[in-house]
């Protein structure tokens, strides 16, 4: 498997405030774009995987949410994660 618990812990503890804390906000941007990053890869090699293609395009949607989400909230925390996590050029 991809992602077990100790990558899962890993990202929550990097990204947001322990290894148990899997509701930040921060944390879950982070995990979906982890996840995004190793569909993006398999379906390079896999260019036909139109299920894996419809779940890359609906996890997108959910980061997308979630950032939007975190402007409106706190303006800081949204340039952080972007910063942090490289997504915006």
């Amino acid at each position: 498997m991809y992602l077990d618990q100790k990558e899962k812990e890993a990202i929550f503890k990097k990204h947001g405030k322990g290894p148990k804390d899997t509701g930040s906000a921060e944390g879950q941007i982070a995990l979906f774009t982890y996840r995004i990053s190793h569909l993006t890869e398999h379906l390079k090699n896999n260019r036909k995987d139109y299920n894996t293609e419809r779940s890359l395009v609906k996890l997108v949607g959910k980061r997308r949410a979630l950032l939007d989400y975190l402007t409106k909230k706190d303006v800081l925390r949204y340039r952080a994660i972007i910063k942090e996590l490289g997504l915006r050029k």
